[in-house]
């Protein structure tokens, strides 16, 4: 059998190498049209920042080391032109030479990974406007950086546009970072992404949201810069650099012109076991159509987790070997200088645009026990349905933030209940955890929810709910601090015996600094014939995030 491989990254490469260990017999031929092959690309901005400071720690493997340990025949710098899927041939050119040549094969594979958007606006094609999507795109910016680049301009504030950011910032540039979207993170719901806005501020990055890149041009007026970065706002930023990090699209052309199926977004569309439309032509990685794990539907995750998994089951389906492609959730991690972001399954504000009911829990536990030194607090989101089915989760904050995330996209692909969150039995000692997880805390809250003893509140209920009472059952001196405009100030340890001062006949909703307090007033409330009681999710905590400025700041006086 003989097999050629289109693209030597990820995908393509973990295809390759199973392919081997299943068979060493088949001839594996892969063809990068790149010079390098089997590289860290999720290293490269690392590799920018200085923090890998040896370039060849991110070549994983040569084509050399590929023959001599898996009898590879791997060709960089081979493009594919053309895909005959009815002749089962593969047109190449040898881009040093220029000579063009045809390959056999009885199966493809196409892994031709993700291209990254380039929007069509004036300037866009001037040499020092970049992207970082290979090694080459590495060498090129750190060139730059190298020669005396003092000041940037990065737009896009996704997970790339943020590592960018940080090591631009940590070779001692001044940053710009330009964002569409109101929020940075955009696959983060807004409360989450203003712990990591603040860091990248605290940074001294200078974050521009809700506006956009509208041109380049030469020359930056002052002479100190080679460039202009003009703004959908009218700013006009002088630069040395453009990066842009506005999203990928998938890397199709070939699929397309051999008359493969493709979806609207130019996605490769596979079946259940990486196979497309075309016999004996598999499909992995960043350019195919995937199933979203948390609604069944459609989607395009460019993920390097994902892209290795379907390589590997595209390989056990050729040699026949059990399994396939499995749904994407679409866990993913950042981090901005000191603080971590995390995410898996859907966010709340997709799963309501798309009319899905759910439920939203925030929680603010420390990473480990609160008795040890060093506790840091975990801002943690838990979307799930009415039945207890998980759909997301989100984290920001420091250490920690990994394991959470993870415990929980694993709970899901499990098919787990947030009442089984609430029961795992996850590692405990004081510098690593709490008796009570928070990913158990989550558990907890969501099945109280679930059995009618909590309900929560959000910052939009405030204005739904115009006569609510609003109860801060913070201290006196934490209400002085800062407070809800009108809100009644007793603490929750007065309650009891002070009811009477609580209106009756209104709903009534109850805050504190976290949500456990405010959960025990409920209670109090509740038992006490007070029936529509609700509990701020995440307390204070989540609402001055949520919704910058409602809160009546004060300075204590002594």
């Amino acid at each position: 059998m003989k097999i050629v491989v289109v693209g030597g990254v990820a995908g393509g490469m973990s295809f390759a190498a199973r392919a081997r260990r299943l068979s060493e017999s088949a001839e594996i031929v892969v063809l990068e049209r790149d010079p390098y092959v089997s590289y860290a690309n999720c290293g490269l901005p690392y590799h920018l920042a200085d923090e890998i400071t040896d370039r060849s720690a991110l070549l994983l493997h040569t084509p050399a080391s590929l023959a001599a340990a898996l009898a590879l025949d791997v060709r960089t710098g081979h493009e594919v032109l053309e895909v005959d899927a009815a002749a089962r041939r593969v047109t190449v050119r040898e881009r040093a030479t220029g000579r063009t040549y045809t390959e056999d094969f009885d199966a493809l594979v196409l892994s031709t990974g993700a291209a990254a958007v380039v929007p069509p606006i004036p300037g866009i094609d001037h040499p020092a406007v970049r992207v970082l999507r290979t090694v080459p795109d590495v060498d090129a910016l750190r060139a730059v950086v190298d020669s005396g680049a003092r000041r940037a301009v990065v737009v896009g504030a996704g997970f790339i546009g943020l590592e960018v950011a940080e090591a631009l910032r940590h070779r001692g540039l001044e940053v710009t970072l330009v964002e569409l979207a109101e929020q940075v993170l955009p696959p983060l719901d807004p409360e989450l992404a203003v712990t990591v806005q603040r860091e990248l501020t605290r940074h001294g990055v200078d974050v521009r949201t809700a506006t956009s890149l509208a041109g380049v041009k030469e020359g930056s007026g002052d002479g100190a810069s080679p460039l202009t970065a003009e703004l959908s706002d009218g700013a006009l930023l002088p630069c040395d650099l453009v990066l842009l990090a506005v999203g990928v699209r998938p890397e199709s052309s070939l699929a397309r012109a051999a008359g493969l199926d493709v979806n609207e977004r130019g996605a490769v569309r596979v079946d259940e076991h990486l196979l497309t439309s075309a016999p004996g032509v598999y499909a992995v990685g960043d350019a195919i159509e995937v199933v979203d794990a948390v609604t069944g539907a459609p989607a395009v995750v460019p993920l390097a987790g994902p892209a290795n998994r379907q390589g590997r089951a595209a390989a056990n389906h050729l040699f026949g070997r059990p399994g396939g492609r499995m749904p994407v959730l679409g866990t993913a991690i950042v981090r901005a200088f000191g603080v971590v972001a995390a995410t898996t399954g859907r966010p709340e504000k997709a799963l309501r645009a798309a009319g899905i009911a759910c439920h939203a829990i925030h929680l603010h536990p420390g990473h480990h026990a609160g008795y040890y030194p060093g506790a840091q607090a975990i801002h943690l989101k838990l979307v799930f349905s009415p039945d207890g089915a998980i759909l997301g989760a989100q984290a920001t904050g420091g250490e920690g933030v990994d394991k959470r995330i993870d415990v929980i996209a694993t709970a899901i692909r499990a098919g787990l209940t947030v009442r089984d969150l609430a029961e795992l039995e996850l590692a405990y000692a004081p510098p690593f955890g709490s008796a009570k997880d928070p990913v158990n805390m989550a558990g907890f809250v969501a099945s109280n929810i679930l059995d009618g003893d909590l309900a929560v509140w959000h910052a939009a209920d405030l204005d739904s709910t115009p006569d609510a009472v609003l109860l801060d059952v913070r201290s006196p001196r934490e209400h002085a601090r800062g407070h809800l405009p009108g809100a009644l100030n007793i603490a929750h340890t007065e309650l009891r015996a002070r009811l009477d001062e609580v209106p009756r006949g209104r709903p009534v909703l109850v805050h504190c600094a976290s949500g456990f307090r405010s959960y025990l007033a409920l209670r109090v409330l509740r038992q006490n014939g007070f029936d529509d009681v609700r509990s701020l999710s995440g307390g204070m905590t989540t609402l001055r995030d949520a919704v910058p400025g409602l809160v009546v700041e004060k300075t204590e006086t002594r």
